[in-house]
């Protein structure tokens, strides 16, 4: 949840550290502090808030070196202090360490290392390293922090630098990430690649219990029993300006512009119109045991549980697969009966969600086949699964995800097309299928065309504070993640239900200040969301409907109302998840929001 960023080279540190601060500090930002070499001593500042508190304290005074680390903090252990802030020091301050992750048997190794006469400063987890680092110190840095890191419990992606082994960097990872940037006499490492390609393009993904030693332009990796590893290069195919606003106001606006062309990405090459199927390269080694599946079983979290959700409604629909849906949070509580054809499938953006992850180590453990379906090329559960899909959405900066999600499921839509035409569904079906799909970029376009008329309704409704989101079908997942939309962004309280589950309780809380979200497409729901929709009415309750363009009869209802282009049912969800994006997003922007940092919220969950 939080950002690392390391530099050693031929140029100024500084300006590289504080950049690649600002390009993750979607990732944590309630401090930051770094840590370089300066004329032979290790100089640190930390402070607390945004980046731009940071800058303030190196302005007058900016650290010189080539070589340092520095952190952007997402709070676990201690509120947003300077004192809890990274990097934290050794009882000398000769060694400096940034953390991410948590360590879980921390606090009886502090009761040891206290004991043993070490001094420590702040309630975070993190300063146990930096204290058993400068306990194991005996000349070699990085075989101080192997013996550290033997002794830990947890999740780490840590940078160590030491003032008595100066010239060098080491770093390490267990369940949070860590990547290496290869430069020209210059070598990077960071917790995320936006960080790096402003600089390089080549990239190492480290694993677990991979250990680094930096030392000017080289790198050597090893295990920690100091066993050398080689980790292969890769190419980002995706540049800087990627990851730029490019004029918008904020990330979370630019993604959702940008989801026209993350839809086409996603079909990109995928689709076989000769044979009206999908083409999905990364699950041929696997083709023969997807065929004897009937039962899938979707693990994952937020955002990416509702695409499950929905992924379930498509799938089941067009084939005779037994589809399940899990909070990958609670998969391995469960006493699993899972049987030999049973398959599971884990949904995340980063790639490196730690519940997630677990749940597909459960998954292995089990001995059942388990698959990935990441953004994030490199990332934990790409390389543990036995097969998967790239989202191929781009980077997302935006905490609160968008693009991605569309792309999640759209890679689903492809999925369910695969599975069927291996069983009931007609070529003439496929190719219907296709037809439908592929119009949907367009039709995205459409609805962003209507921005300025969901500003409009944003304002009529900013101010209140509650709010239900119903739908009914393929539409009742996206009125959760609607509903989660609001709540990340513009800290509204907003739950989200199926609408035939309303009168069973929410209705009670309906009333002429608790507006209404209705999903009532033209589909085989819409008589019975229609009632809905009256059933509020008649309680006084406000009702912000979205339904397909030209219907008089639900506009005629609603308080306000957003029309999307018709499409068959199937496809609905894909265009009604845009209209609830922006609501959200205009909400959020007038309530004065930071809508691309909420509060208590990080992109990326390394911890469980």
């Amino acid at each position: 949840m939080c950002g690392i960023v390391c530099y050693l080279g031929r140029r100024d540190a500084l300006p590289i550290l504080v950049e690649g601060l600002r390009r993750l500090e979607y990732r944590g930002y309630d401090s930051s502090g770094l840590a370089l070499f300066s004329n032979g001593q290790i100089r640190s500042v930390r402070a607390v808030g945004k980046i731009q508190s940071l800058e303030l304290l190196l302005k007058d005074n900016p650290p010189a070196g080539n070589c340092g680390i520095a952190h952007t903090r997402w709070a676990t252990h201690g509120e947003p202090s300077v004192e809890n802030a990274h990097p934290h020091p050794d009882c000398r301050a000769h060694i400096h360490v940034i953390h991410n992750g948590i360590i879980e048997n921390f606090q009886s190794l502090r009761s040891e290392l206290e004991l043993k006469g070490h001094r420590f400063t702040s309630e975070t987890d993190t300063e146990v390293l930096a204290h058993l680092v400068e306990e194991c110190f005996e000349g070699r840095l990085e075989d101080a922090v192997m013996k550290a890191l033997r002794r830990v419990s947890g999740a780490f992606g840590i940078g160590v630098i030491c003032q008595d082994d100066p010239g060098k960097i080491v770093v390490a990872r267990r369940g949070s990430p860590l990547i290496l940037g290869i430069g020209d006499g210059e070598i990077f490492a960071a917790s995320d690649v936006t960080a790096l390609v402003t600089h390089t393009r080549q990239v190492v993904y480290l694993q677990d219990d991979d250990l680094a030693v930096l030392t000017d332009d080289s790198y050597r990796i090893s295990n920690l029993q100091d066993q050398p590893i080689r980790r292969d290069h890769h190419t980002v195919d995706w540049d800087v300006a990627a990851a730029e606003k490019q004029g918008f106001a904020h990330f979370m606006l630019k993604e959702i512009h940008e989801q026209p062309e993350t839809v086409r990405n996603a079909l990109r090459g995928r689709l076989d119109k000769r044979e009206a199927t999908a083409k999905l390269g990364g699950l041929e080694p696997v083709r023969e045991a997807l065929g004897r599946m009937d039962h899938l079983i979707i693990v994952s979290c937020g955002t990416s549980y509702y695409a499950g959700l929905l992924g379930r409604y498509v799938i089941e629909s067009l084939t005779d697969i037994a589809v399940e849906v899990d909070l990958a949070s609670e998969f391995r509580y469960r006493r699993l009966n899972l049987r030999p054809d049973t398959v599971v499938l884990a949904v995340s953006q980063s790639g490196e969600t730690a519940d997630t992850l677990a749940a597909v180590r459960e998954a292995k453990r089990k001995g059942n086949l388990v698959l990935g379906l990441v953004n994030v090329v490199g990332s934990s559960i790409a390389r543990e699964t036995g097969a998967g899909v790239y989202n191929h959405a781009g980077p997302e900066i935006g905490v609160a995800s968008t693009k991605a999600f569309l792309s999640q499921v759209t890679v689903l839509y492809l999925l369910a097309l695969l599975l069927a035409r291996r069983q009931r569904m007609s070529y003439g079906e496929g190719e219907r299928f296709i037809e439908e799909l592929t119009a949907i970029p367009a039709k995205l376009e459409a609805i962003l065309a209507q921005e300025a008329r969901i500003q409009q309704i944003a304002s009529r409704f900013a101010e209140y504070r509650n709010f239900l989101y119903v739908g009914r079908k393929l539409n009742y997942p996206i009125a959760l993640e609607g509903a989660l939309k609001l709540k990340e962004v513009s800290y509204a309280h907003a739950e989200g239900y199926a609408a035939g589950e309303m009168k069973h309780g929410p209705i009670a809380l309906i009333d002429e200040q608790f507006p209404s979200v209705c999903l009532a497409p033209r589909d085989s729901t819409y008589r019975k969301m229609l009632s809905n929709v009256q059933e509020i009415k008649a309680r006084r309750g406000p009702v912000i409907s979205v339904g397909t363009e030209g219907d008089p009869e639900l506009a005629q209802l609603s308080d306000a109302y957003l029309g999307v282009p018709a499409c068959d049912e199937l496809f609905t969800p894909l265009l009604t998840a845009i209209p609830l994006q922006l609501l959200a997003y205009h909400i959020a922007l007038l309530r004065g929001c930071e809508i691309d940092q909420p509060r208590n919220l990080a992109k990326s969950v390394t911890v469980e």
